[in-house]
């Protein structure tokens, strides 16, 4: 039977994200007093359970455009859509957008080119390329490392230019290729040390930004205790502690939820980890509970090709 990881990929990010909104900005702290264990409703954003926030949205606007065929103008379209018009929203408004990505967005209302209307300052390092970006990975998977290294580059540019952004957005992608080819997650783990390192060099990219990335690229991040790994909304962080949720986890459940019990920014880790985790353990093993409260699922599953 083949697989349809798109399926994985899009429950798996919503459920991770609808599971993290109600307690997003919540500290570590009181999570641990306070864990989240299924899926809530109200909290911090005051909405139902089963709501997902923008990390979904921007997802399901780029599943859709590569549904329609990859146009960066057709998805800067989608994304304008979104802010300003209330496009794949789960309820009609948008209750949570990242500042750069809101920057970015008007940028692109403006006419800015989609290749540079993404922040490209140090400071714009967010998560909010690397939230929305894994259904690429359906597009880029049979193209050269330099092509979805590439592709990997425009798509994040729309909201996040960043070569550090983009190289987390490519971390991230390249992990989901190798899931797909149906490698061990430890395996892909050490694949991607020589693999992505040895890329980035070839490029000649700035050394200091290859180092920021050192925990996933050099040493064994699924060794680190909870209290060495944060969960703020640097794009950084948010690819580190997935990764860790997904590496010192064995099913999907205990994945997403490790992630958001981290705190802080808890749709995006819940969103970022929910989709390798979707991808590796599979749509089936995502609690039907969780799904069946899911906003708009009926739309969902008419992004996903039916075999």
């Amino acid at each position: 039977m083949n697989r349809n990881f798109l399926k994985d990929i899009l429950y798996g990010v919503a459920v991770g994200d609808a599971l993290g909104v109600p307690v997003e900005f919540k500290s570590r702290y009181y999570l641990r007093q306070n864990p989240v264990d299924t899926m809530q409703g109200f909290g911090t954003h005051d909405v139902k359970a089963g709501v997902w926030s923008d990390d979904s949205s921007l997802t399901f606007c780029l599943a859709e455009s590569i549904n329609e065929g990859l146009d960066l103008q057709q998805l800067a379209n989608k994304f304008i859509a979104w802010k300003n018009e209330n496009y794949w929203t789960p309820e009609g408004e948008v209750f949570d957008i990242g500042i750069a990505t809101s920057i970015a967005i008007d940028r692109l209302a403006k006419g800015m080119k989609p290749e540079l209307a993404g922040g490209f300052e140090e400071w714009d390092n967010g998560n909010g390329s690397l939230m929305r970006i894994l259904p690429l990975v359906q597009y880029s998977k049979d193209k050269s490392i330099s092509e979805r290294f590439e592709i990997t580059k425009a798509v994040s540019s729309l909201t996040h230019g960043h070569i550090r952004s983009v190289i987390g957005c490519f971390y991230y992608l390249e992990f989901a290729k190798q899931i797909m080819e149906g490698k061990n997650k430890f395996e892909i783990y050490e694949n991607l040390k020589t693999e992505v390192t040895g890329f980035l060099k070839s490029l000649n990219v700035n050394p200091s930004e290859i180092v920021i990335y050192s925990r996933l690229l050099n040493g064994n991040i699924y060794e680190l205790g909870e209290d060495e790994i944060k969960s703020s909304g640097y794009v950084v962080h948010t690819l580190e502690a997935s990764i860790w949720s997904l590496l010192t986890t064995d099913n999907y459940v205990d994945a997403v939820l490790k992630a958001i019990n981290l705190g802080e920014d808890t749709d995006t880790t819940g969103a970022v980890t929910g989709g390798l985790a979707g991808m590796l353990y599979g749509f089936e093993t995502i609690l039907k509970e969780w799904i069946e409260v899911l906003a708009k699922k009926n739309d969902i599953d008419k992004l996903i090709p039916q075999d």
